[in-house]
This record gives structure tokens, sequence and C-alpha cells, in this order.
């Protein structure tokens, strides 16, 4: 069973969009590192966010990969992607010269546990789907214990919710915020909006490995925005895909939708497909 333990928020990436959409609430965020303050320079670049500041991805070689089974799961949920360092890769980047092929992404069809969409095919598109439906509910409600509901009904086993990367996520953007619970206060909005995706890989047709790159927007005097990448293993269960608990996956890159960096970094433009 893989080991790899998936990337957070934590290193500023949705601090970066509170502190912009909070203005004066910058002093929040005093002592968080020299990091954080890249993140949040005001200055525009010298030059393009562009490949040569990224270590390349590992690529999955299909004629090596096993044929099925949990070797191939776990060497596909291994695979490292591109790592993304530059602090400015997740809001800008140089416009793709070339246009990626898109990802025609089904449309749910009911509404399933919780409240989040569902009713998607048992194709890796529709895994990918599904994840995106999970992401957003997460993201709007910002709670930790709707988080909790949520991991709990949409993933597989008993993995304790408090351990899940969008948990963590979600308790870091609170924290910065000042709230007084566990749940964003009202005045505060923050959205999340699919922008592309990939199928990093399969096993059969009921193990996908999903990836969902996300714009996300926080308002509360301003608007600040950003993007935010999430792989997981999804697992066909019953009549609906679920996050498989088993196979923690590595780290998606987190690069502006649209850019150059986006496109080497297999992200696909989404595109609702409509039934």
């Amino acid at each position: 069973m893989s080991t790899t333990t998936p990337q957070a928020w934590g290193r500023g990436k949705l601090l970066a969009i509170l502190a912009a959409a909070l203005g004066a609430g910058l002093a929040l965020l005093t002592g968080m590192g020299l990091f954080l303050w890249q993140v949040l320079a005001d200055d525009p670049p010298e030059r393009p966010v562009t490949q040569d500041t990224a270590p390349s991805p590992v690529e999955l070689d299909e004629a090596t990969l096993p044929q099925e089974g949990p070797a191939r799961r776990e060497q596909i949920a291994d695979a490292q992607m591109l790592t993304v360092d530059d602090p400015r890769a997740y809001r800008q980047g140089q416009v793709a010269p070339t246009v990626a092929a898109p990802l025609a992404v089904p449309a749910p069809s009911s509404t399933g546990p919780v409240g989040v969409p569902t009713g998607y095919p048992q194709t890796p598109e529709g895994a990918v789907a599904q994840l995106a439906a999970i992401d957003v509910a997460v993201i709007g409600a910002m709670s930790v214990p709707r988080t909790h509901e949520i991991y709990r009904s949409w993933s597989t086993g008993d993995a304790d919710p408090a351990r899940w990367v969008m948990t963590e996520n979600v308790t870091t953007f609170l924290t910065a915020a000042g709230q007084s619970g566990p749940t964003k206060e009202a005045g505060l909005v923050v959205t999340a909006t699919p922008a592309a995706g990939q199928v990093k890989g399969s096993d059969g047709h009921d193990w996908v490995v999903a990836c969902v790159l996300l714009e996300l927007h926080a308002r509360l005097v301003e608007e600040a925005r950003a993007a935010y990448g999430h792989c997981e293993a999804m697992t066909w269960t019953g009549d609906r895909w679920v996050i498989d608990t088993t196979h923690p996956v590595s780290p998606a890159p987190s690069t502006w939708p649209g850019t150059e960096l986006a496109a080497q970094a297999g992200w696909r433009p989404w595109v609702a497909n409509h039934r």
C-alpha cells in the first residue's frame, strides 16, 4: 500500500487567497515564514512561470506497468506528478501556445449522500467528475464537521476524516481567517469551479486515479482567486465512485488553468458533457 501523503494547501495556497480577500487582515498571517511572504508578494514576476522552474513528472509507461491488481494500483498512485514550487504558478503563468485536448466530463443525474451530486457513469471521466463534486461541496461549506461527514459518506473503509488532505485544507483556511469556530462565518464566501482534469491511470473498470484542477475564489471585502490541484484514487462501489482510502496518491500540481505549465502538467480543459 502506498505511504505517500497528499500535499495540503498548508504551504500558503489558501492563506494567500484569504489574505488578498481580507485586505487589512494580512496581519493575521504575521510570522508564517518567508515562503508565505513570497506568496503574498504584490511585485509582478520578472519572468513567466515556465517548465524550467519545475522538475518534470515521472512518466507512466503502460508497457512497464503490471496488467492489473495491487501492484499496478500502487505504481499509479505513487508516480510523481509535476513538482511546482514557484508560488506564482497557481495564480498566473504564460498562456499556452497550443490547446490541450479537452476532457469531456459527464453531468450528474442524481443527488447522493449529504447532498453531493452523483449519478456519474462507471468511466474514468465519471470518476473525475465525482471527485470534483466532492471537492466543490467541501470548499463551499468550509466546515470541519461537514468535511468529516462528506468524507465518511464518500470514501471506503473507516479512515479517520481528520487525516484527509481536504480536512487539513479547511482547518488551515479557518485558522488563517480567524474564525470563531469550525465553520466559516457569514460574509466569508469561498467557491470552487472545476477548470481542468486528468486521468492519471486506471485498473480495470472499477479503479481510477482521478485529478481535478479547481479555480478557487475567496471574497469578503475584495475577491481573490487561485488554482488548486487534487488527486484521489477512486473506486466503483455499488452504483457510484468513492474515494479509495487504501491508496493515498502523490500530490497534484497546482497551476493556473490555461497556462503553458498547466498543459505540461497534464491538465486538460474541463468541458461539461451534458446528457
